[in-house]
């Protein structure tokens, strides 16, 4: 049987492991998208290139804030349950989502309760 110490050791190396996995989205997403932007800029130009770093980057932020937000729920609900712990979830959790709902909107050039539904936007593409 596993003890307390045992679990909350498990736990924090899963905490971690998801800390370390946003940063890696982060960081790699970043270079990435930096080195997919020169090759569209080679072929496209530079505002084609410039929109396509942009709109990846954001999509690894995205990703990465979702990752950091993972662990900081796993590390609240499993290891540090106290009150004081609980809030700072709170507040990071309201700071990422709105990080993350201003990238939403930025990425995609509209509130998301704006957007055509995903069959719309097929029906769109065919031909009348």
């Amino acid at each position: 049987m596993i003890t307390d110490e045992r679990f909350d050791k498990l736990m924090e190396l899963v905490v971690h492991g998801f800390e370390i996995a946003g940063v890696v989205v982060l960081v790699l997403g970043a270079l990435g998208a930096f080195v997919h932007a020169a090759l569209v800029a080679r072929r496209d130009g530079l505002p084609k290139a410039y929109e396509t770093a942009r709109r990846s980057v954001g999509r690894a932020i995205l990703l990465g804030l979702e990752l950091l937000i993972i662990a900081d729920i796993v590390l609240t609900i499993t290891v540090d349950t106290t009150l004081d712990s609980a809030l700072a979830l709170g507040l990071i959790v309201i700071v990422r989502t709105f990080l993350s709902f201003s990238l939403e909107v930025e990425l995609e050039g509209t509130l998301p309760w704006r957007r055509p539904a995903k069959s719309d936007r097929s029906d769109a593409a065919l031909p009348d």
